[in-house]
């Protein structure tokens, strides 16, 4: 068994908890379905977030919402860049995998630029 991060990210309309555990939500069930992840599996999640989202904290809504209360997580600010994408939360999850395992990274809403 290997370890393997999943990068993904999601843009946020607004600085507010609602939004950003709305959209925390969303990025993290997808990244979950496409990549078939069994959670007791994921060894650790790492969350950024651009300077203008601070009403909360991202993983909060992993571990209050989804239920990921044994999953160690934490959340940084995202370097200021100038010209990067603003109201983004970016987040790498590592999981303990077999090594033909090739994660699919997701980049959601306005993130999706981000791949271009």
């Amino acid at each position: 068994m290997i370890t393997r991060g999943i990068r993904g990210a999601i843009t946020v309309d607004e600085n507010t908890p609602e939004a950003i555990g709305s959209a925390v939500i969303k990025l993290l069930q997808e990244i979950v379905k496409r990549n078939n992840i069994d959670l007791e599996l994921i060894s650790h999640v790492i969350f950024s977030a651009t300077s203008d989202l601070y009403a909360d904290y991202p993983a909060k809504y992993a571990r209050i919402n989804l239920k990921w209360k044994d999953i160690p997580m934490m959340c940084f600010n995202e370097m200021e860049v100038p010209g990067s994408l603003h109201k983004c939360i970016r987040v790498m999850v590592v999981v303990n995998c077999s090594e033909s395992f090739e994660p699919e990274f997701v980049y959601l809403d306005g993130a999706k630029d981000l791949r271009k």
